[in-house]
């Protein structure tokens, strides 16, 4: 299955306060067959300026995941808001990977249709000194989890749960359109 000479390497994670060894090899099938990902053609209207407002206090939030009676906890530090077509919305945030900046996990109305009905990601800059941010969700992206069945990607939070179609960033995978999992 995998080449002889080829060398794999092992991800050591805790998840729901388990340990879980994940086995990554440059010659899996899914990595060695992968044909890109179906993305939204980039599109200015999906850029759009928001307000960053901090809690007193960051909150832990527990969210769901994409494994059953699996959770995880992650400390938001405050919401981001913003508009789409005059409707008012709000999205809790996270924290970011470099510092300052944020990281969403969101659904909307194109969730299960034309893009992975679990969640997508959205990472944004640090907020500017007044708050403003800018969500491109040109770059909206899938989580590991909508390209195998391994993964143990979180669910956005319940408020997450956008009410209109962002058609913009990446679609479902052709791995997962292909074949029931």
């Amino acid at each position: 299955m995998f080449p002889a000479d080829a060398a794999g390497v092992y991800e050591a994670a805790r998840r729901g306060g388990n340990d879980i060894l994940r086995p990554r090899h440059p010659g899996a099938p899914l990595r060695a067959g992968f044909a890109g990902t179906p993305a939204y053609a980039p599109d200015p209207r999906w850029v759009i300026a928001g307000r960053y407002r901090p809690f007193d206090k960051p909150r832990d939030v527990t969210v769901g995941s994409v494994v059953a009676g699996l959770e995880h906890v992650y400390a938001a530090p405050g919401t981001v808001e913003f508009q789409i077509g005059g409707q008012p919305l709000a999205l809790t945030a996270f924290n970011g990977y470099a510092p300052g900046s944020l990281h969403l996990l969101f659904t909307d109305a194109t969730s299960g249709v034309t893009t992975y009905p679990a969640s997508r990601s959205l990472q944004v800059a640090a907020p500017g000194p007044d708050g403003t941010v800018i969500l491109d969700f040109n770059r909206a992206a899938n989580l590991p989890c909508a390209y195998t069945p391994f993964a143990t990607c979180p669910l956005p939070p319940a408020g997450n749960r956008l009410p209109v179609a962002i058609e913009a960033g990446e679609q479902i995978p052709h791995e997962a359109k292909s074949k029931e999992r």
